[in-house]
């Protein structure tokens, strides 16, 4: 019986996997979550030269200082285009979710002289969440591309290795970017998520790349 874990498992990706980085002997994945460690390396000693300024210090009692998680990683992408990419993305699937709620009667407000329908706005917003999730989890779990970002030359990677996301991974992603829109906050909270990734420093990340723990790069 194989041992292997079924895909979208959340375990870790295929060695074979053409985005992983491949660390050099003897080091680690270099991932900002990981505790740092000396291995078979003293600690500095007592008066050498400090840290660039800006680096986070090693825990007391030893450690080194992390190695940059995006060494050997494409640049990471402009967050201009990322908002385009998003903006292409939205606008192929809502062009799917109106031909559906129109298909099945859902319209976002029908309003006549006393009456404004908002189950049919809110059932709209409910499939427009599930398509928009669906279809982040699935493009992305493939290639770590949807076709906004394939057309822009963008990958969304994980942070530690390079690899493309798991099922479960970009699930958790597309779910903090989409279920707050279905509910409340609709474009306003995609625009805040999305928008974080021109002020984050150093990894240029969304709130749902945080959560995830997720980069996106430049293929080109």
């Amino acid at each position: 019986m194989s041992t292997e874990p079924p895909p979208g498992s959340g375990q870790q990706p295929p060695e074979d996997d053409p985005f992983r980085k491949q660390p050099p002997p003897g080091q680690g994945s270099g991932s900002p979550y990981d505790p740092p460690s000396y291995g078979s390396q003293p600690p500095p000693p007592f008066g050498s030269e400090p840290p660039p300024f800006g680096s986070e210090p090693p825990p007391y009692g030893g450690g080194s200082y992390p190695t940059d998680p995006l060494a050997g990683m494409p640049p990471l992408a402009d967050s201009g285009r990322r908002t385009l990419a998003r903006i292409i993305d939205m606008i192929l699937v809502g062009i799917v979710v109106w031909l559906l709620t129109w298909a099945f009667g859902v319209h976002e407000y029908q309003i006549n002289s006393d009456h404004v329908s908002y189950a049919k706005s809110l059932g709209q917003s409910l499939t427009a969440a599930v398509l928009y999730m669906g279809y982040d989890t699935v493009m992305l779990a493939k290639s770590g591309q949807t076709l906004g970002k394939k057309w822009l030359g963008l990958r969304v990677a994980n942070l530690d290795n390079g690899s493309t996301p798991s099922v479960q991974t970009n699930l958790i992603r597309a779910a903090v970017l989409w279920i707050p829109f279905a509910f409340c906050c609709a474009c306003i909270w995609t625009a805040i998520s999305g928008g974080w990734s021109f002020f984050d420093k150093p990894y240029k990340q969304g709130l749902h790349d945080k959560a995830a723990k997720t980069v996106v790069v430049s293929t080109r």
